[in-house]
């Protein structure tokens, strides 16, 4: 695997102890496929090892396998960059025998976004991620019911998983979708005395920048519309109407780290809009 060269020599960071544990168990579960257990869990101890500059030597029998390998993978993990590389080629070792199913990228990156462990796997390359975190957002909203707040919260879950995944587009079609919906969320409000009727994301905006002139939710909604429109483009994020194969752009992970994050900070916005107008339609009934 490819990543900063002076992480060899100086580590950036240890890899939390939830990650080895978790990482130990699917070594587990992959050498009870094999034909020799203990093989194995030898395989992935000298990965583990050499990760460190250590020799691995072999374990008297598979209990004393399973345990040396622990301590090989809790060694390893004072790094956490060169602990994924020895746990990702070791898994690649073993892929040409079709007999034993191992972890996906997808799978691994779940387990390091989950224990925010700060490195994804986008093959060739281990990335950091710490200074690319998802901006914060309310746990609740009070002008929605509970059904409403599950969907959005289950929503930003969602687009965070699919970018631990190495699946940026995704991400960004999820969280669009979510912005989309919270949208409709403003229909039936009254806004600037008149009531939002229209059903739509881009007939609702339009309303309610009509009826909201000179007011930061108008601007927001005209950037939003034209973040929409750019990402729906076929030339553009193609997330809605597909790509061009000949110009369009591919969302890469910091263009789908930048785009969630944009979303997300307009969505906690128009969610606050959507409880002061609420305030207001409630005031005047």
């Amino acid at each position: 695997m490819q990543f900063e060269a002076v992480w060899r020599f100086d580590s950036p960071g240890e890899m939390p102890r939830a990650v080895v544990n978790e990482f130990n168990s699917l070594a587990g579960i992959i050498a009870s496929q094999g034909p020799s257990r203990k093989r194995i869990l030898e395989h992935f101890k000298s990965y583990f090892s050499n990760s460190y500059g250590a020799t691995a030597y072999s374990s008297s029998d598979v209990s004393w396998a399973e345990s040396d390998l622990y301590d090989s993978m809790v060694s390893a993990g004072q790094n956490a960059p060169l602990f994924i590389d020895a746990f990702y080629e070791a898994c690649e070792a073993l892929r040409s025998n079709p007999e034993i199913a191992l972890p996906d990228v997808a799978r691994l990156n779940r387990v390091l976004a989950e224990h925010n462990a700060g490195y994804e796997l986008h093959p060739p390359r281990i990335v950091a991620t710490g200074i690319h975190k998802p901006i914060p957002v309310p746990e609740r909203y009070e002008s929605l019911d509970e059904k409403a707040q599950q969907i959005i919260s289950e929503s930003f879950r969602q687009s965070e998983q699919l970018l631990a995944e190495g699946r940026p587009r995704q991400a960004v079609a999820e969280i669009l979708w979510l912005m989309e919906s919270v949208v409709t969320a403003f229909r039936g409000l009254n806004a600037g005395g008149v009531t939002v009727e229209e059903r739509y994301f881009n007939k609702i905006a339009n309303e309610l920048r009509r009826h909201q002139k000179g007011t930061m939710l108008e601007q927001v909604l005209t950037w939003l519309s034209a973040l929409h429109g750019y990402l729906s483009s076929p030339t553009g994020g193609g997330v809605r109407h597909g790509i061009d194969l000949k110009s369009g752009i591919t969302i890469g992970p910091a263009d789908g780290r930048l785009y969630c994050n944009l979303i997300r900070s307009y969505v906690t916005f128009l969610m606050s809009e959507h409880e002061r107008l609420s305030r207001q339609s409630g005031d005047q009934r």
